[in-house]
């Protein structure tokens, strides 16, 4: 089994931050461009979730 893993404060105000507004800002912007509802972002979204899935 693989030990649970929690990113240290640091890294929460730091790359983790900076990831996730990267991430919401590029959402944002696929929806502007294509007019895609927010079904088909999460549909995108839990496919990319799916490369990191063990």
């Amino acid at each position: 089994m693989i030990e649970p893993y929690s990113f240290n404060q640091d890294q929460m105000n730091g790359i983790v931050e900076e990831i996730y507004t990267n991430i919401i800002k590029e959402c944002e912007k696929l929806k502007d461009e294509t007019n895609c509802p927010n079904e088909q972002v999460l549909a995108l979204l839990s496919v990319i979730a799916s490369n990191f899935a063990p």
